[in-house]
């Protein structure tokens, strides 16, 4: 199945993993809205939703920019009718925006919590609530949520108990979203990174450069992303993909085109992948030392 003349929303995709997929979608002749709201260039963060419409375009699809505050109802709502109104509907919704603070409980300030939770929990539930109408219509429908697995071991909330909380706030919109609507076609689904991803959000939240060398580049997600918006949605539902372990599914197992140029070593696993996970790597991913 193709993805050609599929309209994606997408929040966040200005760079990094969402603009990722986008890519590899656009590269196949989909429509793409970005809503985020990086509008003008930011010193520390790469593009804005109008440079990512252009990289969009110039891969063969079509792109909508549109500014978008998700955690905003009547920003959402306005963004999803430009949506219907250029492409005639919606047939995903990705889940793509991110929060993120790791600090302890004592060191992170509400301002901080309220984001996270206002951008990744609420903000997955209300764009999978107003895109829900338009997908209902759609043939092969998907919601993806860039979510990790749930797994309820204190080691995931000891250090960041705000992150983590809201982070699973998106897993389960997941769990819940795909049993109610499944009735209706509508597949919901999480897909997570078993390593680090180089994006600007790890090189300037977790480490720069020292960091992103350690980290495999964003194309692996947006390989696995397709794998799962081109599955039958009737039957591709309520799934916590990992995506080195979805890709060898469907024989691909040469990890490392998605390493950095020249580098073979030790890989940093992700925040909320398990030792079972880890065992299960189709690569025989090393584990970063600094991984506890």
């Amino acid at each position: 199945m193709s993805l050609k003349g599929k309209t994606i929303f997408m929040s966040g995709g200005s760079r990094g993993i969402g603009l990722a997929i986008a890519l590899r979608a656009a590269r196949e002749g989909a429509n793409v809205a970005i809503a985020a709201k990086t509008a003008e260039p930011h010193p520390k963060l790469p593009g804005t939703i109008f440079t990512a419409a252009k990289e969009i375009e110039d891969a063969g699809g079509n792109a909508l920019p549109v500014v978008c505050d998700i955690r905003d109802e009547a920003n959402v709502q306005a963004a999803v009718d430009a949506t219907v109104a250029k492409f005639g509907g919606i047939d995903i919704c990705v889940n793509n925006a991110s929060a993120i603070a790791l600090t302890p409980t004592a060191l992170t300030t509400m301002k901080k919590y309220d984001l996270m939770n206002g951008v990744n929990a609420r903000g997955t539930f209300l764009l999978s609530k107003m895109c829900q109408p338009h997908l209902k219509n759609a043939v092969n429908p998907h919601i993806m949520n860039m979510a990790p697995p749930l797994d309820m071991h204190p080691k995931w909330f000891k250090n960041h108990t705000a992150y983590t909380m809201a982070k699973y706030g998106m897993s389960m919109c997941t769990l819940g979203m795909a049993e109610e609507f499944r009735p209706m076609g509508i597949a919901v689904n999480s897909l997570w990174p078993m390593t680090s991803i180089d994006t600007a959000a790890v090189r300037n939240v977790l480490g720069g450069d020292a960091m992103a060398k350690i980290s495999r580049l964003p194309t692996i997600l947006a390989d696995a992303a397709h794998i799962i918006l081109t599955s039958d949605s009737k039957t591709c539902t309520g799934k916590f993909y990992i995506d080195e372990l979805l890709l060898a599914e469907h024989g691909i197992t040469d990890m490392a085109q998605y390493a950095q140029p020249g580098y073979d070593g030790p890989l940093m696993a992700d925040f909320f992948v398990s030792q079972d996970i880890l065992d299960a790597s189709a690569s025989e991913i090393m584990q970063h030392p600094g991984y506890k």
